[in-house]
């Protein structure tokens, strides 16, 4: 279709393979050309694996799952590709694909680290991918881990008034972080299990990576110290996490309410996943809750895509909020939609095939 590039969902059987399905069975850049999926799912028709709503998108839901190789994507005309396949089995599919010349948007943490694929959430470091940008190479990008996603674009509004110390994070995360089959029910259920294996330190190095400055092309880590403990709990979808903040900048609670109330970097781009208010303040007692809040954000292409910030307390030197995220929309397969929207309204994709410039 005249004005959309080519795209495939590597994964698309599993939480966040689905959630990109659903973003983007029909988006208005993008067209959803190809469906991957594991070796117990290659074949299935999509509907009879669909576990995030009642029903899968009419256009894609008698889809059948293809196993399909790098060449393969390409005889099929994709352009670009979105990765929602375990970390571990990721890093090697994306360097093909790169390698390749495709575009490359993942969710898996295989490459989070490298100095040349930017960890992006594009209302916090834009400037983090427009610097990095090669001439004449595929675009590769990962959006951050789950959690951090959420905590980030909480800090971002109040970070540089404040001038942070310290920032001490506890997580209560839903049972979806951990996909499909997830947390066994015997283990979860009447339970709360404080360890995820990894997820401390990806919180804390991803965080400080993405709040960091750039410097020519590279990125320079904060150095803000973030304690982190994170604990799943028997939530379904979204991740609220208790913020603690040792500042030393002297602002009143009303200008740090109106801080998250009027940041919008994004507003006047036209991404149609960008959520307008990214963050929502919550102004009740005991908001912001996983069941009310999870999928927070507009227009209706975007929700699940903001940040619920609430019970804001500030007894200088200490700020401390709640926030709640939707981990498999804003911390998963939404998060590198909006990456690859952000991508091509900066001229990433012009020339390709399909697409308008």
């Amino acid at each position: 279709m005249t004005g959309r590039i080519p795209v495939a969902v590597l994964g698309a059987g599993g939480y966040i393979g689905q959630h990109f399905v659903r973003l983007l069975a029909d988006h208005p850049d993008f067209e959803l050309r190809v469906l991957t999926g594991g070796p117990r799912s290659t074949h299935l028709r999509l509907r009879e694996l669909w576990r995030i709503s009642e029903e899968p998108p009419s256009s894609v839901g008698d889809a059948k799952l293809a196993s399909a190789s790098p060449a393969a994507l390409e005889r099929a005309g994709v352009r670009l590709v979105f990765i929602a396949l375990p970390s571990g089995a990721a890093g090697a599919v994306e360097e093909e694909l790169t390698r390749r010349g495709l575009h490359v948007f993942s969710n898996a943490s295989d490459h989070r680290g490298d100095r040349d694929v930017p960890l992006l959430v594009p209302e916090v470091n834009a400037p983090h991918l427009l610097a990095l940008r090669r001439k004449g190479r595929a675009v590769w990008v990962t959006n951050p881990n789950c959690t951090a996603t959420g905590l980030v674009l909480a800090l971002a509004p109040v970070w540089r008034s404040l001038d942070p110390r310290a920032v001490h994070v506890t997580t209560y995360q839903a049972l979806s972080g951990a996909g499909i089959p997830g947390v066994a029910s015997l283990e979860a259920t009447d339970n709360v299990i404080p360890f995820i294996a990894g997820e401390e330190e990806k919180v804390v190095r991803e965080s400080r990576r993405i709040l960091g400055e750039l410097r020519g092309r590279s990125v320079r880590s904060s150095q803000v110290p973030f304690v982190v403990q994170c604990a799943r709990v028997p939530v379904r979808d979204g991740h609220l996490e208790a913020v603690t903040l040792e500042t030393s900048g002297p602002v009143r609670t009303e200008e740090l309410l109106d801080r998250w109330r009027e940041f919008d970097p994004l507003v006047g781009l036209d991404l149609p996943t960008a959520p307008h208010p990214p963050v929502v303040v919550r102004t009740e007692g005991d908001r912001p809750q996983p069941l009310l809040d999870r999928w927070a954000g507009s227009p209706p292409r975007a929700r699940g895509m903001a940040v619920s910030v609430g019970r804001v307390r500030w007894d200088p030197p200490y700020l401390r909020f709640f926030l709640l995220s939707h981990n498999a929309v804003r911390g998963g397969a939404g998060g590198s939609v909006l990456n690859a929207e952000l991508a091509r309204a900066h001229g990433y994709f012009d020339g390709e095939p399909g697409a308008s410039g």
